[in-house]
């Protein structure tokens, strides 16, 4: 079945039936428990009463709840528990021995403190698939300190090859170390699920997001290992091939990917300039990067004639890849993101309809994107207490008056 084809209505996603402990907040741990969400997983976010998760306080709000909080915590249940009471430890603890994951993302110790940590959990459920995220991993000389996407970026080497030769390192837009961590936990946690099916036994998931930051740079490793010096700053360019940047156009930038002769050829032709073919400077593509300033004059001598939808246009049409710049707001609004669901709208409790992304991977057998909005703080509490527990009225109110949930 072609995944250009709706799945059928109704059909099972690939985690229906598997149970999730959400104990981290922010970012990475939060975004990984989702996509087990998205796929199917049965979600239950484990919440500080009173206060919650702190990105439920992050900016901008949509009807009094955080568009942050919303965005990396859909499709889950709430409970707010309190985990230093003894009480709330047991509670716990019950939820654990019927789980089949638990994400977390405290700093390495914390859980130990606390008494949640591998080593102890593994004795109340064996099957467990216990997801660690932290900046710098559970061994290690740095694995004791705090790390946020700022400091990954900047002790992973990204910040060093991005930016302007003339300028100082520049930290990537968004927080790429925190999401590609999460993705690198919920791939963790399925191959542990994978694993457990074969042999009953579950395991430690440690997920760094330094060694995920350093994982993500492929052409800087391919270098750096085959011996040759780290990539340095080079703006938009591509560190091995040219013409691969940006180019003025008339009324804003592009961008030109050309990573083969026969790409170069395609983009002389529709230049008007065969004669750049017999130029022995840009013969071949180390050629090409050593004189890409000579080149980016021949370029800009064409696109600067037209605008950036003429260029893009009959680049495209010569077969040259080429985009218009766009902005996230742009994506979000093209008829590209409305055809592929890269934006799907649920309905929250409090702030009514609500655009979510959802994972990105389209499945031809199921819709395995988000299906219900972020939880508010506690929502769920009850429905876990009795539901997932059984405590009866009596003993949940009780729990209640002494702090325990919320």
């Amino acid at each position: 079945m072609s995944t250009d084809t709706p799945p059928p209505t109704g059909a099972p996603r690939p985690l229906d039936g598997v149970r999730v402990l959400d104990l981290s907040r922010v970012l990475a741990g939060p975004l990984c428990a989702s996509m087990l969400a998205d796929l199917g997983a049965t979600v239950t976010k484990i919440e500080v009463p009173g206060r919650g998760d702190d990105s439920r306080h992050f900016t901008p709000h949509i009807g009094g709840e955080s568009s942050y909080f919303m965005l990396v915590n859909r499709g889950k249940r709430s409970m707010a528990l309190d985990l230093k009471s003894d009480e709330g430890r047991a509670l716990l603890h019950r939820l654990i021995a019927d789980a089949d994951v638990l994400v977390e993302n405290f700093r390495p110790g914390v859980t130990a403190r606390l008494g949640i940590d591998w080593q102890s959990v593994r004795e109340i459920n064996p099957r467990l698939v216990y997801v660690s995220i932290s900046g710098f991993g559970q061994t290690g000389p740095l694995s004791h300190r705090p790390a946020y996407d700022h400091v990954v970026q900047a002790m992973g080497g990204i910040m060093s090859a991005t930016g302007w030769a003339d300028g100082p390192p520049t930290r990537v837009g968004d927080a790429v170390g925190d999401v590609v961590a999460g993705m690198y936990g919920a791939f963790g946690a399925l191959a542990a699920l994978l694993q457990r099916a074969q042999t009953g036994v579950g395991q430690h998931v440690d997920v760094a997001m330094l060694d995920a930051m350093f994982s993500l740079q492929m052409v800087a490793l391919s270098q750096v290992l085959a011996g040759a010096p780290a990539p340095t700053r080079l703006g938009n360019a591509h560190p091995i091939s040219a013409p691969m940047d940006a180019y003025a156009c008339g009324d804003g930038h592009l961008v030109i990917a050309v990573a083969n002769d026969a790409l170069f050829v395609r983009l002389a032709t529709a230049l008007g300039r065969a004669d750049l073919l017999d130029d022995p400077r840009f013969a071949t593509d180390p050629a090409r990067l050593a004189h890409q300033d000579d080149l980016r004059a021949q370029i800009e001598a064409w696109t600067t004639t037209r605008t950036v939808e003429q260029a893009v246009a009959d680049l495209e049409t010569a077969g040259v890849p080429a985009a218009p710049i766009w902005d996230v707001a742009q994506l979000a609004d093209s008829g590209h993101a409305r055809a592929r669901g890269l934006v799907r709208t649920v309905e929250h409790p409090v702030a009514g309809s609500v655009p979510l992304v959802p994972q990105p991977v389209r499945f031809s057998g199921t819709d395995a994107a988000a299906q219900a909005p972020a939880p508010t703080l506690g929502q769920h509490t009850d429905d876990v207490l009795t539901d997932d527990l059984g405590l009866d009225d009596d003993e949940i109110a009780r729990l209640r008056a002494a702090g325990v949930v919320a």
